[in-house]
């Protein structure tokens, strides 16, 4: 995901496929609405002044999760044309339409780009879409059966609602990358690749292990994307060794 803010021509002349953030940041007040609750105002004046969001407006992205993975694929080089891609917890669709510009499916490749989520989203050209809920049964099956194949690619931003309770979303979020950790593990061709959000919070460090002990090359990193105050991080996974997840 990598997008980044600087003056000078070069970073107004980057290309859309780089992420370069392009737009001018200025900085909104809004007034609080009757009716609308305090919280609801600071959500919107963070969103209005975000320079992320107004560049995934303009770069059309469908969200600004999108310069997370940009920021992160510009750093680890994983995404490349024809690799076949799993976004999962794809909705709205921002790291989905990275995955296809980068993987360029349909352009003279074997590449392919998959996304699921509970949610619908908006069609993305090149990208095939499954309206379901990954944490039911037949959600894998659905997966296998539109890849054709494996992937060499799993990619997951799944997060949970949140509570309002730091524990309890640190323990939602943790399953759902674990889910997608054994998912990654039943589709992945040999030296496949595993990027997933992650919350600091204690459990990850289980997860890490097992993750260490199926891919050759284990790194994690906070995209300057992700907001200051979030505790998410991302890990990046390549190398599959191909072996089943110990129990």
């Amino acid at each position: 995901m990598s997008k980044k803010t600087g003056g000078g021509k070069g970073s107004r002349n980057k290309s859309r496929s780089e992420g370069g953030l392009t737009g001018r940041s200025l900085h909104t007040k809004v007034k609080t609405a009757k009716g609308r609750k305090l919280s609801s105002t600071r959500w919107l004046q963070r969103q209005l002044n975000d320079p992320y969001v107004a560049e995934a407006r303009k770069q059309g992205y469908p969200s600004r999760a999108a310069f997370k993975l940009i920021e992160l694929d510009d750093k680890f080089r994983v995404l490349k044309p024809g690799k076949r891609i799993v976004d999962l917890g794809a909705a709205p669709g921002g790291w989905t339409k990275v995955a296809v510009e980068r993987a360029k499916p349909g352009q003279g490749n074997n590449g392919i780009v998959i996304a699921l989520d509970i949610n619908e989203m908006e069609p993305i050209n090149d990208a095939t879409f499954l309206h379901h809920d990954f944490l039911d049964d037949e959600a894998p099956d659905l997966l296998k059966e539109a890849l054709g194949g494996p992937a060499d690619i799993v990619l997951s931003d799944m997060a949970a609602p949140a509570t309002g309770h730091a524990a309890t979303d640190h323990l939602k979020i943790m399953a759902l990358c674990e889910a997608a950790l054994e998912f990654a593990h039943e589709v992945l061709a040999p030296d496949g690749a595993f990027i997933a959000k992650v919350l600091q919070g204690g459990t990850e460090n289980e997860m890490l292990a097992t993750i260490k002990r199926s891919f050759k090359v284990v790194r994690h990193a906070k995209p300057p994307a992700s907001r200051s105050d979030s505790a998410e991080m991302y890990v990046v996974a390549t190398g599959f060794r191909g072996e089943p997840i110990e129990h």
